[in-house]
């Protein structure tokens, strides 16, 4: 079946499943703020201090943080995800940025370098990879896919010096080790290391999540796969993806050496919005 061939019924049991979950009151806004704070980074970058000669660490930082906002931002338009269970990405890409970055502010300059280096092997790596695929499976996309990662490697066309890093991470490092040494153990093991539970689908979230008990007493009580939806929603929930998401901002701006009181200018509409008076905002902004 492809995607032109999926029946126009909302299917046998439509009436059974719940419908996608509603914007809580005042949580439209939330996407938005994240934008808006991305936007303001934007411009805080073009104040920090420039290295043209070296600008892994600038690179790096604004690579991260726009791929944690962007993920965020994304999952704020779709309230289903809003809970721990089909959230867990988020909480997880939040918590290992913020870890990454805390580390690498107590690292020689270089580990910024580093950092690209190790993603530009593992895409070599992927290339090599995808290049067993066999001829008669290889789509005009799948070549353009090749291409692609090719061109991401930075390696020369002719002379192949692009080194393939097999370590685990880019520093050598588990996770956890980085975030000890960054002193974010606390937020290793009580966030991201749940979230990687359900994420990688550990069985006692599976058990919690997606299934139930059997109510048949001759069946011994064991468990069967449920349908029902945990409920999404929950807006103090993604407004601590927002709150995380703020906090890494401001640690990427201190990592850069951005001027404080220009990061305090451009971040001026952000206490206004939250009516808070500290640099984080501490409650959510309301409106539509």
């Amino acid at each position: 079946m492809n995607q032109h061939d999926v029946p126009a019924t909302e299917g046998a049991n439509s009436d059974y499943y719940p419908p996608p979950t509603a914007f809580p009151d005042g949580t439209k806004r939330y996407r938005g703020f994240v934008l808006d704070v991305l936007s303001s980074y934007a411009e805080a970058l073009e104040t920090a201090p420039s290295e043209l000669h070296q600008p892994e660490r600038q690179e790096v930082n604004a690579g991260l943080v726009f791929r944690a906002g962007r993920e965020l931002a994304v999952a704020l338009g779709y309230p289903d995800l809003w809970c721990e269970e089909h959230g867990s990405h988020i909480t997880r890409t939040l918590a290992e940025t913020r870890i990454i970055l805390q580390w690498m502010t107590t690292q020689d300059l270089s580990i910024y370098e580093r950092y690209k280096d190790y993603g530009a092997g593992k895409a070599k790596l992927y290339t090599r990879i995808l290049d067993e695929i066999p001829e008669d499976a290889r789509s005009s996309a799948f070549l353009d896919g090749v291409r692609e990662l090719r061109k991401l490697s930075h390696n020369d066309e002719s002379i192949d010096y692009r080194v393939v890093d097999t370590r685990d991470s880019f520093s050598g490092k588990s996770l956890r080790s980085m975030a000890e040494e960054a002193e974010l153990l606390d937020l290793y093991r009580h966030v991201y290391q749940m979230a990687s539970g359900t994420t990688h689908g550990e069985w006692w979230s599976i058990e919690n999540n997606a299934m139930e008990r059997c109510l048949n007493v001759l069946h011994r009580g064991h468990l069967i796969p449920s349908l029902h939806l945990n409920v999404g929603g929950n807006a103090e929930f993604a407004w601590a993806w927002v709150q995380q998401f703020y906090s890494i901002v401001r640690l990427s701006m201190n990592a850069l050496g951005t001027d404080p009181e220009v990061v305090e200018s451009i971040f001026a509409w952000v206490s206004d919005e939250s009516d808070g008076e500290s640099d984080e905002p501490d409650a959510a902004p309301h409106g539509e």
